[in-house]
């Protein structure tokens, strides 16, 4: 039995989220149906976790377990072509038999855009967020500093999670001024139900400066998700990568 890994990018604006369902388009199911085709073999994918609807990556990482001989250098490519265009296998290499891609998981990072100009954009509306009014950048950078570290974050989820623990570690967690971007990026052992959206929310009304940056400290630590800001959209929304331990 060989287990195979494979980091894959997708545009999720198309799909129902990356989790298999009956009757709806999904990032997993139309990776094991192509897997399927080029091997005859029926397979189980399994992600290092979902993505909601809409929301996109860069370096989503699945492993799953074949009999089959297929050669590891042919098979991204082979995979490649049983998909649509808007889901791609980066890369295919065999790992050891232990290997699983969501409990051996170490951290993950999450960017969320923001396209802050005053029109907006036509060509990347689907893959940002727009906000025409200007937004305090230095402010939206003190308040995510509040983040980083081992906190409850039953602030930041949405109800409907299957988490049974809220407290998460934050690694690292900045925001960014990329011309009229403004890109938050945050590194964690995990993330809770829409956390990074409901942040990026949180973010949005101190750059508007209708909250303080200290505000900040004070909504992670009432455990209250009516004390934070809004859920963003999911379209600005990008798994960036995975990391496991070596």
């Amino acid at each position: 039995m060989r287990n195979i890994k494979i980091t894959i990018e997708y545009d999720g604006k198309e799909f129902n989220g990356w989790q298999k369902q009956l009757n709806r388009l999904n990032i997993q199911g139309e990776i094991e149906k192509a897997i399927q085709t080029i091997t005859g073999e029926k397979i189980e994918l399994i992600g290092s976790g979902r993505t909601d609807a809409g929301v996109h990556a860069f370096a989503q990482v699945a492993n799953f377990k074949i009999n089959s001989n297929f050669p590891i250098e042919k098979m991204a490519t082979a995979i490649n072509s049983q998909l649509k265009q808007s889901i791609r296998i980066k890369k295919a290499e065999e790992v050891s038999e232990n290997f699983h891609s969501r409990y051996h998981c170490h951290k993950k990072t999450y960017m969320y855009i923001i396209d802050n100009s005053e029109q907006g954009t036509a060509i990347y509306r689907n893959l940002t967020y727009h906000i025409s009014q200007p937004l305090n950048i230095e402010n939206m950078q003190k308040a995510v500093k509040y983040i980083i570290g081992e906190h409850d974050f039953s602030s930041f989820k949405s109800s409907g999670t299957s988490s049974k623990s809220s407290i998460r570690i934050i690694y690292d967690a900045k925001v960014l001024k990329e011309q009229e971007r403004v890109i938050i990026i945050i590194t964690g052992n995990g993330i809770l139900y829409n956390m990074v959206r409901i942040i990026a929310g949180t973010l949005v009304d101190v750059g508007l400066n209708n909250i303080e940056p200290e505000e900040m400290e004070k909504i992670i630590k009432s455990k209250d998700r009516q004390k934070a800001g809004k859920t963003l959209p999911p379209q600005g929304l990008f798994l960036k990568s995975v990391e496991y331990e070596n």
